[in-house]
């Protein structure tokens, strides 16, 4: 199997870049894994790869329970640096120019709280709302 941190973008139309790194998300939630495969295009011209969290390689190198694994979104960057929770989502915001000013808004004091009780809460429900919502609990991406 290929070294992850040593792969190319080989989709993005302009040519291989560099990965800077992978968008983990949990295959097994119905939302996630229509959400996450929504916003790939943007996120490759970015250099970021999205995978699900249940790949054998980012089992391995995350070396997490699977309970500990599947709770959060979580952001492994090619430096080997990893981000989890609404951080990731911030991280990625403040990197996509009309999304910016939401990752400003993310930071201000009140509202990091805000945006992270509403993270922690979508999170902590997410097969609830999988399930209102109809989505599949089955991840597309193997």
């Amino acid at each position: 199997m290929p070294d992850p941190f040593k792969t190319q973008n080989q989709s993005n139309p302009a040519g291989a870049v560099d990965c800077k790194g992978w968008v983990l998300y949990d295959g097994s939630c119905g939302f996630c894994a229509w959400w996450v495969p929504y916003w790939e295009q943007t996120l490759l011209k970015r250099g970021f790869r999205i995978v699900p969290l249940q790949t054998d390689w980012v089992i391995q190198e995350l070396k997490l329970s699977q309970e500990e694994l599947s709770q959060d979104l979580r952001l492994l960057l090619s430096n080997g640096e990893h981000l989890q929770g609404a951080e990731v989502y911030r991280y990625l915001m403040r990197r996509i120019w009309w999304a910016h000013p939401l990752y400003i808004l993310s930071v201000l004091p009140i509202l990091r709280k805000i945006f992270d009780w509403g993270y922690r809460t979508f999170a902590s429900n997410r097969f609830r709302i999988s399930t209102a919502c109809g989505l599949s609990n089955r991840s597309k991406r193997t």
